[in-house]
């Protein structure tokens, strides 16, 4: 229709001044990046402000993958950490990823709540109410939003299961799924059965078009009352030939969308520079051979790539990565210490003011409830997090996209 002439026009004026050449003709996805037009006019029109799933997310990942950058994706436990990423995004004219994880999730629903092990009940509605805060709140803050859980564990498959009901029952009366994409990670299991159940998921979340991140290999450190510190160093190197065997079988479910964790030596948390090796060229020999194996049928860059274990990492070692395919970085450990930093600088500058309901430095009889509010020390902890995300933005070259 008037789209198709549209692309056309372009097409023969571009010819006109030499930019296509008969042999050249721009790929859809190249035409859907030139048109512009949409909500924001760098990225695919598909891409609104709010929730972003489906068709709409697969065209973001490939738009990042395209062009080089990556999107952050932040952990959250509160709804005044989900509001300071988006306030960030906002800002920084970024679109983001907002996650939760097992734990993260129990503490959204309260942590008194009945939470057995085999029914994880409160971390089931406490990442459902999270993901309906983030619904709510991201349209106002008009940046696009992609609403993810994090590391799942075959342990805590119950909760992945949950998940995917409310994603479910969202999608019968939407059209799309609750949740734009859910992580699994047995990558503590032998490869065929990791590979033999994210098939299985993946199966069942492409009814609904929701994402699938899988992990191959292992993240160092400790993150979440998950403890790998002490594994074996092979297990932190995935090899090309791993990453062909899970994108092959994932790519065969119809409908699939699918990113890959894969390990390059990353580790969760914060360590002294030297001791952490990340050899982000595994990504680059991994996209090659899998190139090659499909005969270039995908392109040099099949492979949507995530960036796990983000905090503390190298700068170059980011920047390279992303020129590897990465479309996602998860950022943690270093916002947690922007928020709590954020709120250590309050009390210290404050302190006489926060000894007691009455009494400061101005007066015996003087009261401080300005000051013990939570609204005024919690929106410290979050300036101090979104100027964080600053730097974090622009490391993964994400900032004025939704320009």
């Amino acid at each position: 229709g008037q789209e198709m002439a549209f692309s056309m026009r372009v097409v023969a004026a571009l010819c006109m001044v030499g930019m296509v050449s008969a042999g050249n003709v721009m790929s859809s996805s190249q035409m859907m990046r030139l048109k512009g037009g949409g909500a924001f006019p760098r990225l695919p029109d598909s891409v609104k402000p709010g929730v972003v799933t489906g068709k709409a997310l697969e065209d973001l990942l490939e738009c990042a993958k395209e062009n080089g950058f990556a999107i952050p994706a932040v952990n959250c436990v509160t709804s005044s950490t989900v509001n300071t990423v988006l306030e960030a995004a906002a800002k920084y004219n970024s679109p983001v990823m907002v996650q939760f994880s097992n734990g993260g999730s129990q503490f959204m629903a309260g942590k008194s709540l009945p939470n057995s092990k085999e029914s994880l009940e409160a971390c089931i509605a406490g990442a459902i109410a999270g993901a309906h805060h983030v619904r709510c709140m991201a349209k106002h803050y008009g940046v696009p939003v992609v609403l993810h859980s994090d590391h799942c564990a075959k342990k805590l498959l119950p909760w992945f299961d949950g998940m995917l009901e409310a994603d479910e029952k969202y999608f019968k009366e939407n059209g799309e799924p609750l949740f734009s994409s859910h992580m699994i990670d047995l990558s503590e299991e032998p490869l065929q059965e990791n590979i033999d159940l994210c098939v299985k998921y993946m199966t069942r979340m492409a009814k609904i078009n929701c994402l699938l991140e899988m992990e191959l290999g292992i993240t160092g450190g400790e993150e979440d009352g998950v403890n790998n510190e002490n594994v074996d160093n092979d297990s932190l190197y995935s090899t090309p030939d791993e990453v062909y065997q899970v994108f092959k079988a994932l790519d065969a479910v119809p409908n699939s969308m699918f990113t890959i964790a894969a390990a390059f030596g990353n580790v969760h948390g914060v360590y002294k520079p030297g001791n952490v090796q990340l050899t982000p060229e595994i990504l680059g020999n991994a996209q090659k051979y899998i190139a090659e194996k499909l005969d270039g049928k995908k392109g040099d860059k099949p492979v949507k790539f995530v960036f796990h274990g983000g905090s503390g990492s190298e700068k170059d070692k980011i920047q390279e990565s992303l020129g590897y395919g990465v479309v996602k970085m998860n950022i943690d450990t270093d916002i947690q210490w922007a928020y709590w930093d954020g709120l250590r600088g309050f009390e210290s500058k404050n302190h006489g003011y926060l000894q007691g309901q009455i009494g400061n430095p101005d007066g015996e009889d003087k009261p401080n409830k300005k000051y013990y509010d939570p609204r005024v020390w919690l929106r410290a902890a979050e300036v101090s997090a979104v100027e964080r995300l600053r730097e974090a933005f622009e490391d993964l070259h994400a900032s004025g996209w939704t320009k």
